[in-house]
Parts: structure tokens; sequence; C-alpha cells
């Protein structure tokens, strides 16, 4: 049996951040030895693709999104992917963060898989074979990212909101426009420090200063979301997920009752102002302090910092058994809803979970997708999505 969609997978063997034609510009800024060739060789590998597994996920514990990875793995009977076949109408061009995309065609729709850098060529030759395999390591942009860094911030003056600054910080680096998406953020921001600082980390504290969402998404694109956003996500129509038949099945399931998610004491500084902290005695009492401590944020005023000193303790002071993932297959016949889900549901989108217990209970609980994996070989295709209370519940 095939798989329900059509798969593929394209490399661009050209430097630069861009996906589609290569990017040209100065080496100065992101430190690497060349990062464009003037022309692009855009390499499709589909149909000798073995196995995808991708992942992009929000760290639940550190509370931020992590840099999004992959695996490809493809079948290489003529030595084209091998680094060291001096044959091969790739040599001299495979080199790491090289660009590679996975995509999948269902029904007429195009939906991204993985959008990503190559950061190794795993080159094998199984004993008593004569074909060799190629596995890509793809890390999404936020490699590029945390291996950049910036001093004073052009253009990063008092006033800005959180998103221009955002904005800012990408132009420094040159990232294409065509891969950016950037929201609209709430807070105002001071001057720019002029600290050095990687450029993943500047952006973080522009996204912890808003209390918004910065993550690549599953094309590659620089996504920041302003903190409306993410209080409004929760409020959206969710997708139902049951056994019952009313919804779209599912063929796995996993709980959890942790602390995880916790924070009862939050102390927030700004840069150049005060500590600002608010508690929650009721949770302190039934779990213990629980506290974090965010400084050199960029508000402009100690009042905005105290506003979000309580709205994230407000927000995380309590726990309950949560739904953490729920897995798809794909090959699930006459899952025309369950294949469109898994390919179209990203961060933030609603989904509400039912699941009977053992024994006749039922938990049900309306959650926010808060990470993607799939799991692709010729005839298998799970994907797992897993879940998070709403970030935000209370608006500030």
């Amino acid at each position: 049996m095939g798989l329900p969609a059509t798969v593929s997978v394209k490399i661009n063997l050209s430097g630069g951040a861009s996906f589609g034609n290569p990017f040209i510009l100065n080496t100065s800024q992101l430190g690497f030895a060349e990062l464009a060739s003037s022309i692009p060789v855009i390499v499709d590998v589909s149909t000798s693709t073995l196995n995808i597994s991708t992942r992009r996920q929000r760290n639940i514990l550190q509370d931020n999104y992590e840099a999004g990875q992959a695996t490809i793995k493809i079948v290489d009977p003529n030595g084209d992917w091998n680094p060291q076949n001096t044959a091969s109408p790739y040599y001299g061009l495979l080199q790491p963060l090289r660009k590679i995309q996975a995509s999948a065609v269902y029904d007429g729709v195009t939906y991204g898989l993985f959008g990503g850098y190559i950061t190794e060529y795993r080159y094998t030759y199984p004993q008593g074979q004569d074909t060799g395999y190629c596995t890509f390591i793809v890390v999404d942009a936020f490699r590029l990212m945390y291996n950049s860094n910036v001093t004073t911030v052009t253009g990063g003056t008092a006033g800005q909101t959180t998103a221009q600054r955002v904005q800012s910080i990408l132009s420094m680096i040159a990232w294409p426009p065509a891969f950016t998406s950037i929201g609209t953020g709430a807070t105002t921001v001071q001057a720019d420090p002029g600290t050095q600082r990687t450029v993943l980390g500047a952006i973080q504290t522009c996204e912890f200063t808003e209390q918004g969402a910065f993550y690549i998404d599953e094309n590659g694109v620089a996504t920041f979301k302003g903190r409306q956003y993410v209080y409004d996500a929760q409020s959206a129509s969710p997708t139902i997920f049951n056994q019952t038949g009313t919804g779209i099945n599912y063929a796995g399931i996993t709980f959890a009752l942790d602390d995880k998610q916790i924070v009862n004491k939050a102390s927030v500084t700004r840069i150049g102002g005060t500590t600002q902290t608010y508690s929650d005695a009721t949770s302190i009492a039934q779990y213990f302090t629980r506290s974090i401590t965010a400084t050199d944020m960029l508000m402009q005023t100690d009042p905005v910092a105290l506003s979000l000193a309580t709205a994230y303790v407000q927000s995380r002071k309590d726990t309950s058994i949560r739904i953490e993932t729920i897995t798809l297959d794909l090959m699930t016949p006459s899952y025309s809803a369950g294949i469109t889900a898994a390919l179209s549901l990203d961060f933030f989108n609603t989904v509400d979970i039912t699941n009977e217990q053992p024994g006749g209970s039922t938990i049900q609980k309306k959650l926010q997708v808060q990470g993607i994996a799939h799991n692709i070989t010729p005839n298998t295709w799970t994907t797992t999505l897993a879940t998070q209370e709403p970030l935000l519940d209370v608006m500030y």
C-alpha cells in the first residue's frame, strides 16, 4: 500500500539562508567561509528517500521553542551523495549548512514537513552490499541564529515594538524577507543595549519581554507572534479527536501529571529598572515555591514588568493531568480528516481530545499543539502531536 500523500524532498546546494534562489551576502556577518554561490543547484531526491523523521517542539521545561531537527535517509546506488566521490556530479558542493526541504502533497494541497540545513552527511555501506546510503542530519534556522552574533542593533531605537525589534535583529543578518513572518507586538521596548549576544538570544529576549512566540515553521520561515495572538489562539475552534466516531481517531495517547509547568513566583527586571515580583500564596502552599527569574528585559517601565510577572504566574500556578501527546497513523483506511490534520496543524492550533479510561471514566481536554513529529518510511507514516495548556491565560 502506498503512502497517503506524495512526499517531496529537495536539496539546494547553494549557500545562504534562502531555500529558493541563492541568497548572496557578505561573509562577515554570519561568519561562514562561503554563504552563497551564484548559481543554485537544486536536486530532487524524492524517489530515493527511504525515511523522513522530523521534530519541532516547544520545550516545556525551558519554556521556549527548541531548534527543529530532522533526519532524512536516501539510497545512493551511484555514490552521488558520497562527499569523497570525485566522480559525483555534486563533488565539492556537499558542504555543511546546505538547504533541504521536505513537503507533502495531499488532495491537491502542498504542506511543509520540514525546512532546514544539513549539518552532516552520514554515509554508510552496509556489510555485503555495494549500494551506499546517505543520511542527512538536519536542523532548522535556529542553528544559524545561534551561531551569529550581534552587538548594537541597527534601528534598535526606544519605542519600537517587540515585533519591530525582532525584524531589526533579523535585518542585521540579512535574513531573507521571503522566509520571515512577523506578527504584531504589544510591548514597546528600550533602545538596544548594545551588548554582544547571539542573534537567537537577542530575539528570545524580545520573545519573553512580549510573552509572545518565536519559532521556525514547517517551511523554514522565521516566525514571531505577539502576545495578543498567543492569548487569542486558545479561543479558536478546535480540531476534535476521539475514539467514538464523532472526531478523528488516533492510534496512541500519552498522559502526564507533573510539576513541569508550575510557576508560582516570578521576578522580572527590565534594563535600568527595579525587580518586580509577583507570587501566588495558594500555589506555593500546595506545590512549594516554583520560581523563575528574568533579567535584562526590554520593556520601558516597571509596571509593565510587574504585569508580565503577574500574568506569567496566573497562567502557570496550577496543574492537572494533561494529555502530553497523541499519535496519528496516516495509513489508517478512510482517514482523510486525520491526514489533513497531521499535515496542517501547527503551533497554537487548538485540539479537543477525548479519551475513555479503563473503568469507564473519561478525560476530555482542550489544548494547543506545541510539537509536531513525523516518521515516514515507504510503507508507514505516523505523526505525533505534542500538546500543552495555553501559554497565556491572562491578557495584560
